[in-house]
């Protein structure tokens, strides 16, 4: 299916610091320009979350790495080659983000993303985007579009029209912190 015509929407959408509601490589997320602290509060409020607990940023490809962690371990990227599950990195020493996507400690949680829809549209935006569960906190995170609550539905910009009639159940993806010294500490399997 061509998504030629949801990318328009939803860079008009996210330039205007509005929400999409779109697939990613794993599940459905509530999306945002990442750089965009009042569209980041804006999940916030309509996911009930609280602000402490932070949300993954969405990148297109490896070399953008560079523009958002100051200090990167290029052996993380032989660890991300080798895993075959959609897999979330942790990293210290983020930079050029929102104030409100990165941790209190200064750690952020970005997935280089392999779908070619969200793919396509981090790189027409240019900047990374915000991808966080379509659901109200607390909620389990809908395995596909059908689950997804008319809560979130009714709070969002644009709901992207691709990929809403997959019934193949997906998951959300690992979460690693890579650690200073090179160690891993898996958050999510």
């Amino acid at each position: 299916m061509d998504f030629s015509h949801d990318v328009d929407h939803c860079l008009k959408v996210l330039q205007g610091g509005g929400l999409i509601l779109y697939p990613t490589d794993t599940i459905w997320g509530i999306g945002c320009d990442a750089t965009n602290a009042t569209a980041v509060n804006r999940i916030f409020n309509l996911k009930q979350r609280p602000e402490a607990k932070s949300m993954i940023i969405l990148l297109a490809d490896e070399k953008e790495l560079m523009q958002y962690v100051a200090h990167i371990d290029l052996q993380v990227f032989d660890y991300l080659a080798k895993v075959k599950k959609p897999t979330t990195v942790i990293y210290e020493g983020a930079i050029g983000l929102a104030d409100n996507v990165i941790n209190a400690d200064g750690t952020v949680a970005i997935r280089i993303v392999k779908d070619s829809f969200c793919k396509h549209l981090i790189k027409r935006l240019r900047k990374p985007i915000v991808s966080t569960s379509a659901n109200i906190s607390g909620d389990p995170s809908p395995a596909i579009f059908h689950d997804i609550s008319p809560a979130i539905w009714q709070g969002v910009d644009y709901i992207v029209q691709y990929r809403q009639n997959e019934t193949t159940a997906h998951a959300a993806s690992s979460i690693i912190k890579w650690n200073k010294d090179g160690s891993i500490t898996v958050i999510r399997e």
